[in-house]
């Protein structure tokens, strides 16, 4: 007999707590990593891995808003926000985001794999996540 596909009965409220477990775990691998960051890179690169870190997770949540948006066009009903507000909202973080990536790279002149690795902490909170919700 195959096996049931985890994501097939995966409800609304089921991704956006898992979206929002993404956020609270980039929270807390941000503030366990930054110790270390500071005391092997110093400060400037340990600022430029919160910069990161503080951009993934408003990107999770962002896609959070996203996909809240997107089901409720799929279910028929109404947005919590109108449609252009929503992606009016994404892409000025899009472009905030670019902008202080920029500035923060400039101006700190720390390493830029510790802002990679800041960026990093999404995926690795989504991965967690993927993780486990396919062992339930």
């Amino acid at each position: 007999m195959p096996e049931e596909n985890p994501f097939v009965a995966l409800t609304d409220a089921d991704l956006k707590a898992a979206l929002f477990r993404a956020i609270r775990t980039v929270g807390i691998l941000a503030l366990v990593s930054v110790p270390v960051i500071l005391f092997f890179s110093g400060w400037k690169s340990a600022c430029l891995f919160l910069v990161g870190a503080a951009i993934s997770a408003a990107g999770v949540y962002e896609s959070q808003r996203l996909v809240a948006l997107v089901n409720a066009k799929l279910d028929d009903q109404k947005s919590p926000r109108s449609t252009s507000a929503v992606l009016a909202l994404f892409f000025l973080r899009l472009t905030i985001a670019g902008a202080v990536l920029y500035v923060s790279l400039r101006c700190l002149n720390g390493s830029a794999y510790a802002m990679i690795a800041g960026l990093a902490l999404a995926i690795i909170a989504l991965s967690i996540e993927v993780i486990k919700l396919t062992r339930t």
